[in-house]
């Protein structure tokens, strides 16, 4: 049975804006804070390397009741049985990759443009990230900020689930829950604090605040 993505805080993994962290020791530190959506994303490990970590991840997910994605490795999503797979837009088309995973698993597809946003809704995506709303660094040749506009867009023309991307820190998520996406993804706001625990609990009562 497909399970349905959380609304609320979207983490992702970000092992090389982790202050030396590796992304176990992070993780687990996410799942203690309270983190509900976890999403592995590591464009520089081995394919060897990212299937073992998210072997523990799962592992780890399921007992924590966690939603779990693997981002764009769909044969690494199968092997640990991940909740959801993650896809860009380089990636294979969400047609395709439902033929591959069937109607089990959740895929969701990062969009930066109303075109997009429409295309993954055609194309049976159960969610999509909307971004990058600020200026992101923890990808690699990632498009300009599509700032408030984008979101707007999404949030008022798409019916799949939202989750608003990009840059997102303590100081500015406020911004973002005005908007009432249905989900808020922080990368290295997370990943990069020495108090994770503190982080995610502060982020959580933004948003539980703005519900």
């Amino acid at each position: 049975m497909k399970k349905q993505i959380p609304k609320g805080l979207y983490a992702i993994t970000a092992e090389n804006f982790s202050n030396g962290r590796d992304n176990i020791t992070v993780v687990k530190e996410m799942l203690d804070a309270g983190v509900k959506i976890l999403q592995y994303r590591d464009k520089y490990k081995t394919k060897s390397e990212k299937f073992k970590q998210c072997e523990i991840i799962r592992k780890l997910t399921l007992d924590y009741n966690v939603f779990f994605a693997v981002n764009d490795d769909i044969d690494i999503a199968l092997a640990v049985e991940s909740d959801g797979l993650h896809l860009g837009q380089n990636d294979m088309p969400i047609s395709c990759a439902r033929k591959i995973v069937s109607n089990n698993m959740v895929i969701g597809i990062s969009t930066h443009s109303p075109s997009q946003s429409l295309t993954a809704q055609d194309q049976g995506a159960d969610y999509i990230g909307v971004g990058p709303i600020f200026k992101t660094f923890t990808k690699d040749n990632v498009c300009a900020p599509v700032g408030f506009e984008y979101l707007k867009y999404c949030i008022k023309t798409i019916k799949v689930h939202k989750v608003a991307i990009g840059g997102i820190k303590l100081s500015n998520i406020g911004q973002i829950c005005k908007f009432h996406p249905d989900s808020i993804c922080m990368v290295s706001e997370i990943t990069t604090s020495p108090n994770i625990k503190d982080t995610v609990r502060q982020a959580l009562e933004v948003i539980n605040d703005n519900n």
